[in-house]
């Protein structure tokens, strides 16, 4: 029998240099790095537009909300400089860059650095330069700091929702459904993952997060099976060991319930739990609220601002701030009520239907 390493002298010599992209078992991806198509959507349209018409996110990609609505409110004019205080993957920035048709600035800000410099490659593939375009390492607490650079602001756009990269990514322990390290920072390189945090908070307090953070009905007993489970020396490490405990308290909580009901009971407060300590470990609040604080001081004289928020404790912020503003007579105008994405949009994205979306306009 011929020994392999003698087929480099013979007809079938041995490539180097180049190594075929390992197969995965089965005829669709499973795994997050596996898919290859949906990971590069621009490479493969047809595939992200497939996607899509699933009413699902292609991975590693994101769908932008309520895109024309915000460019309504904000009315965008040629030459107008403005703020885009999360970057994200990007789609609201272009879609706003557009309408400055090769005159003005966008300072736009983000404190993931993972995928703004991915966003950031991509607007300056598509001819976006730092003329037009300044990309700003920061949280949009500092907006005061990135308006002494490029403001006074004509218009302010802050998305405040978790891109669909960052929720798809197991590596980054932002949803339940995945398993992965139980991190779930926006910015990975600050501050301690919600593991840590975790193994930080005592039974009250992790019970007052959940109930004031995602209005958890089940706060007290998922409180209550954490801190027993780490006093027990159970780590609680990755996304999937913190979902089998919350699974397991509602279960105990809730059993009486029919199968399907219990199921669903346990999906909600998988999702509000991790929603919880995100808001909590990434300062979610706080950070919003000095926003809102400074944002009139950012805005030209009549200058224009977008939040669009995803939970009710957001929206209660936004909304509070910006009545106080019109009150004292900062604002001259702002919602009258919420505005939401329309049904198609949400057929097409189911991520946007908890999209809440208002505005003001400086005096």
């Amino acid at each position: 029998m011929k020994d392999p390493a003698q087929n480099a002298g013979d007809g079938s010599s041995r490539q180097t240099g180049h190594r075929r992209r390992e197969h995965y078992s089965g005829k669709y991806p499973r795994r997050f790095e596996e898919k290859y198509k949906e990971l590069d959507p621009e490479k493969y349209p047809e595939m992200a537009e497939h996607v899509i018409a699933k009413g699902s996110t292609p991975a590693g990609g994101h769908i932008s909300i309520c895109v024309k609505e915000i460019l309504e409110i904000l009315r965008i004019r040629q030459g107008e400089k403005g703020c885009d205080c999360t970057l994200g993957f990007g789609g609201h920035t272009e879609a706003m860059l557009e309408e400055l048709r090769g005159q003005g600035h966008i300072c736009a800000m983000d404190v993931d650095p993972i995928e703004s410099a991915k966003t950031g490659e991509r607007l300056r593939g598509r001819g976006f330069g730092q003329d037009i375009l300044t990309i700003r390492h920061m949280n949009f607490a500092d907006i005061d700091q990135a308006a002494a650079l490029d403001g006074p602001f004509d218009f302010v756009l802050a998305d405040l929702g978790v891109s669909s990269m960052q929720i798809d990514d197991p590596s980054r322990g932002f949803s339940y459904k995945l398993d992965g390290p139980l991190d779930l920072r926006m910015d990975p390189d600050r501050g301690v993952s919600a593991a840590e945090r975790l193994r930080e908070l005592e039974r009250a307090e992790l019970e007052g997060m959940l109930a004031e953070n995602a209005d958890e009905p089940y706060a007290c007993e998922i409180a209550a099976a954490v801190t027993k489970a780490l006093r027990k020396g159970q780590k609680i490490e990755t996304t999937a060991a913190l979902r089998g405990i919350i699974e397991g308290a509602v279960s105990d909580a809730a059993g009486q319930l029919p199968a399907p009901d219990l199921k669903k009971e346990m999906k909600k407060s998988c999702q509000r739990t991790f929603q919880a300590l995100r808001i909590d470990i990434n300062h979610e609040y706080e950070t919003l609220e000095m926003l809102l604080e400074k944002l009139p001081d950012v805005l030209a004289h009549g200058g224009r601002a977008a939040i669009l928020s995803f939970h009710s404790g957001e929206d209660r912020l936004v909304k509070k701030a910006f009545k106080a503003g019109y009150k004292s007579g900062v604002y001259s105008e702002i919602a009258d009520d919420v505005i939401r994405p329309g049904s198609d949009e949400c057929l097409r994205n189911p991520r946007a239907r908890s999209a809440k979306l208002r505005y003001a306009v400086k005096i």
